[in-house]
This record gives structure tokens, sequence and C-alpha cells, in this order.
């Protein structure tokens, strides 16, 4: 990682996508720019950054393949949700100082006119949980889980990328439902503190050579609800322990997002189909804000109550530093995080 450059108070810095990658990302992709810090006319306010979200999705953004959103033009700043401080108003709405959510990319400094931020609390205890556990990834989890997955007390609940951002959230809020939880990590490190810390009853090293072995002794009655979030292997090792009426909440394939290719071997489509047919299984794919937006406020008093109960644990791996931002995302990609992975761009005072 790069020494941590604070804000000037002058320069807007970027990163913009100057090539579209093929495969993996790399440096090469991206550009970092300084440019003269933006002016808000009126009505319009100026957003000082101070919390970026780095989330897998973006990977999409960088393709211009057809998906659920348009792709990050070249040349334009990388798309992102953020933390920001109100530095300039020009706006009845908005008050210099307030934090408000928003989606202003990788950058210092942006300009709104006020359409689809969200105001936090006049003084928030943490600001960046907002892009964590009561924002996105948290009701991903708690709406994936609960709407597609129905969890029911006693019935085994199997998510991937456990001590991440949605998945550590999911095994929790199972648990909360009385459900025995098995997670899937990649080392023994978060596999322990998938037990330890999260209170997960089993999690199963997904790098073990015994990997299909080890899910499969853990399961013993099989898998009732699998929160899917990354694909490959992961999944081939899950699909013939689904129990008849499994319900497959489809949140992410990480495994797969780097791919030029597919998979080699043979087609397990007639397999994957056969086996949704005949065990009567009900796999939904869902685009969170897209489906769920508008019971933003169920989740949050839901979420926000667990925590304050402690019945909830969250852990944030924040790096500091705008300028360390791509080499944080490539390594999210590759699994190098440890929970929420959180870019802090500035600090959080005026």
């Amino acid at each position: 990682m790069k020494k941590f450059k604070p804000q000037n108070g002058t320069i807007n810095r970027q990163w913009v996508l100057v090539s579209r990658p093929v495969g993996a990302p790399a440096l090469s992709n991206f550009n970092f720019l300084e440019s003269e810090k933006p002016t808000p006319k009126q009505g319009e306010l100026l957003l000082r950054t101070v919390y970026l979200s780095l989330d897998p999705y973006m990977r999409g953004r960088m393709s211009d393949a057809k998906s659920y959103a348009e792709p990050v033009a070249i040349n334009e700043v990388m798309v992102g949700g953020t933390v920001c401080r109100v530095e300039v108003s020009h706006h009845p709405d908005y008050e210099v100082g307030e934090w408000v959510v928003a989606y202003s990319g990788w950058q210092d400094y942006s300009i709104s006119d006020g359409s689809g931020l969200l105001k936090l609390r006049k003084a928030p205890m943490k600001p960046s949980y907002a892009l964590g556990v009561m924002g996105m990834p948290g009701l991903t989890a708690y709406m994936g889980l609960q709407d597609i997955g129905q969890p029911k007390a006693g019935e085994t609940v199997v998510v991937a990328a456990a001590t991440g951002a949605v998945g550590s959230l999911v095994g929790q809020i199972a648990k909360l439902k009385g459900c025995k939880v098995v997670g899937i990590a990649g080392g023994e490190e978060k596999c322990h503190s998938a037990v330890e810390d999260l209170g997960f009853d089993t999690c199963i090293d997904h790098k073990a050579p015994d990997f299909a072995e080890q899910l499969a002794k853990a399961c013993d009655k099989g898998i009732d609800v699998y929160f899917e979030n990354v694909g490959g292997k992961v999944f081939d090792a899950v699909l013939p322990l689904l129990n008849p009426s499994a319900r497959v909440p489809l949140c992410g394939l990480i495994s797969q997002y780097n791919a030029t290719e597919l998979p080699k071997g043979p087609d397990r489509i007639p397999m994957l189909m056969g086996t949704l047919l005949v065990k009567r299984i009900k796999m939904q794919g869902f685009i969170v804000f897209d489906d769920y937006g508008h019971r933003y406020n169920e989740f949050s008093q839901d979420m926000m109550q667990w925590l304050q109960d402690g019945k909830i644990i969250y852990r944030e791996d924040l790096v500091k530093g705008l300028e360390n931002a791509v080499e944080s995302f490539i390594g999210l990609l590759e699994g190098k995080n440890f929970g929420k992975l959180v870019i802090q761009v500035g600090p959080d005072e005026l």
C-alpha cells in the first residue's frame, strides 16, 4: 500500500477507467488524475468524500457487456457508494457539515443537486457503517436471506464468502432465526473468525483439497438454504447436498467475475436444471436496490436494534488513502480483504 496522502483543499483527485479489463483488472486499466476542485452553482452542493465503498459488483461495471446497469464509460470516474460531508451548500435542504450517503465514486469531491442523497444523523457514531452493515451489503443480506431464503428454525443454512460484507451478516441473521449455519471461506483464519467471532456452527475452507467431503460431513442433513456469493467449485460441492424445496438466493458469483471464457469440462447445465426440477428448488437472482430499496426502513430498524443489542458483530477492513483504491479492489476480487472493504479518502472532521 502507498503512504496515505491527505486531501488537498483545492485539488480533486480521481480514479478514471481508461481501458476495459480482460480477465483480472490491473493498475494499467486506470489513471489517477488531479484537477481543480469543482464549484457548485445555485441549487447545488459540493460534497467531500470521506469514505468510499469497494464492492465486487464494480468489476461488472468495468465491462461493456449487457447488464442491469450501464458500464462506466472510458475516461470517466469509477462509480461507487460514498459517505460525504457537505462542504459548500447552495441548496435549501442541506447545511454545511451534514453527513450524506451518495454515489459519487472514486474521487475527493463531487457536485450534487441533492438527488439520490441520503442524510445521516447529525453526529453518526460510525459514518462508514452506512456503506456496510447499515447500507447496501446489510440490505442485501437481510432481504436476500429472509425474502428469498425464508429460513426456518432447525434448517441448515450455508453461506459462501462467510466473512465478507454480505456473508458475515447472512450467517448471523440465520443464527438469530434458529438455524444451523455452515460458512465457507478462504483460509484457516477466516474460518476461525466465522465460528469464534460470528457464531457460525462451523466453517469450511474452500482451499482444502477435501473441501467437498468436509462440506458434506458438516451438512449431514443436507442444505435447506444456500446463499450464493461465489459460484464455481463451491457451488459444485453444494448442488448435490441441496434438499427438496431448498432455496438459493443468488447474490453474486465472484469466482467468475474475471473469467474470459466458459469453464472447462462437461456441460453441467442439464444436471443443474434436472436437480432444480426434481427437488423443486427455488433459485432466484436479485439486485438489491432495484428489488428491495423500498423496504430499506424495515431493514434499518431491525439491523440497528440488533447492533445495539450486540446480536450482530460487524467487521470493517479500512484502508487509508484514495491512492490505494485500485490495489485494494484487485485484492478484494482475490479474497484478500477481511470484512467490509472501505477506503478512507479524507478526514471525517470539517
